[in-house]
C-alpha cells in the first residue's frame, strides 16, 4: 500500500510530529506484521525519529542544527537555501519502521517527525506499508 501525506509547514525550520498520521495509514493498510517505509521527496526537508513527549527536544535539535549550519556562510548555491540542503542531507530523507500487531514498533517516547529546513512550504511524505 502506497499513501502520500500532505504536510503544510509554517516556519523556516520546524519539526512536525507525524506519528499518529503514519499509524493511521498502517492501520488502514491492514498489515499486521511488516514494514512502514517513510520517504520525503524534497532536497530541503527530511524525516527522523526522536522523543515526542517533551517539545523542548525538537526545539533543542533545531537550535543546534541552526547553530552548526549557519545561514551566514559564503555559500555558492544561488537560491540561498544551502543550509537547508545540508541539514536535509545530514538528517536524511527516509526511515523504515517495523510494524507488529498492526502498530508501529516505536519506543515509549519515540515519534516520527517531518523536518522542515526551508519553509514555510507545502510538502509531501510518501508511505509504503509492506506485509511480511
Amino acid at each position: 500500500m502506497l499513501r502520500t501525506l500532505d504536510v503544510r509547514t509554517g516556519g523556516k525550520t520546524e519539526f512536525i510530529d507525524l506519528t499518529s498520521r503514519v499509524q493511521d495509514v498502517v492501520r488502514e493498510s491492514g498489515v499486521s506484521e511488516g514494514l512502514c517505509h517513510i520517504f520525503v521527496p524534497h532536497t530541503t526537508a527530511a524525516v527522523t525519529i526522536n522523543e515526542n513527549a517533551d517539545p523542548s527536544v525538537k526545539a533543542d535539535i533545531l537550535m543546534v542544527l541552526n547553530k552548526i549550519i549557519s545561514d551566514n556562510e559564503p555559500y555558492r548555491h544561488a537560491e540561498g537555501n544551502s543550509p537547508a540542503h545540508i541539514k536535509a542531507s545530514l538528517v536524511g530523507p527516509q526511515l523504515t519502521v517495523l510494524v507488529s500487531g498492526g502498530r508501529l514498533l516505536l519506543g515509549t517516547w519515540q515519534g516520527i517527525f517531518f523536518c522542515e529546513f526551508d519553509g514555510p512550504r507545502s510538502r509531501r511524505v510518501h508511505l509504503k506499508v509492506i506485509s511480511g
